[in-house]
């Protein structure tokens, strides 16, 4: 009888089959990303954190571009969210209105403003929010966590009033859309999710990421919707397990350890 041989595997190839079965989604980020927002929290449950933007020739490693810059998050810290990445982790996930903002890795969207134009010196896909544009947070309606335009804003259906964009408001003369459960939106699972001007050093949001809004527009001014960015917000110890898996810069990089 003929014994059947197999292909010999070096140690190191077979270490790396074991990782590729046991870990089939750790895969880095999309070589088309060139751009990437990093947030930092100190642990899950903190609404205080930093920021900072790095970016990268194609093929080529990332380098820091804006940044610390401070940030507030939810009023109760974090949890996993739905977007690029962060989806099928274990752990807490974010849901409606639970004051958390969501970790993972998230594509960035269109900037809503006010204004008639962006900053000086921007270029980035915008929309010029009116009286009847709304982003839908209520999870029984068909269009949850969609931004539309009602045709009537005399006659608004009765979700309208709470959902409605244009308040008035300073915090949301900038808003940037961070794309948690955009793609595949999920009922209940989080909605209007932004990075916006914040109320106070110390005020927290319901889930969005927010900064003085000179930060803001220097971020705005960064953005290329040709670099295909997107946003990283991880708790410290979190990001330092994913951060290689994930294609993410070098937590060496980060300022404000």
């Amino acid at each position: 009888m003929k014994t059947l041989r197999l292909p010999s595997l070096s140690l190191r190839a077979f270490l790396l089959l074991g990782l590729a079965l046991v870990h089939p989604r750790a895969r880095a980020l999309d070589a088309d990303v060139r751009q990437v927002v990093v947030g930092i929290a100190p642990d899950w449950n903190s609404m205080h954190g930093r920021l900072q933007c790095f970016e990268r020739a194609p093929g080529g490693p990332w380098k820091a571009s804006i940044g610390p810059i401070p940030v507030l998050f939810g009023k109760n810290g974090l949890a996993w969210g739905r977007g690029v990445k962060g989806t099928t982790e274990s752990g807490n996930h974010k849901t409606e209105r639970d004051g958390r903002a969501p970790a993972g890795v998230f594509d960035i969207g269109k900037v809503y403003t006010y204004d008639p134009s962006l900053p000086a010196g921007a270029n980035y896909p915008f929309h010029q929010v009116t009286i009847c544009d709304a982003w839908v947070d209520d999870p029984k309606q068909p269009n949850y966590n969609k931004f539309v335009s009602i045709p009537d804003p005399d006659h608004p259906p009765d979700w309208f009033q709470k959902a409605k964009m244009r308040h008035g408001d300073f915090a949301y003369r900038w808003l940037v859309e961070i794309r948690h459960n955009a793609d595949s939106v999920e009922p209940g699972a989080g909605s209007a999710i932004f990075f916006h001007i914040r109320r106070g050093e110390n005020r927290p949001t319901s889930g969005c990421t927010t900064m003085a809004e000179t930060e803001l527009e220097k971020l705005i001014r960064w953005l290329r919707a040709s670099e295909h960015p997107q946003y990283a917000l991880l708790p410290r110890e979190e990001y330092e397990r994913k951060w290689q898996a994930w294609g993410l810069p070098d937590p060496a990089l980060l300022v404000g350890k």
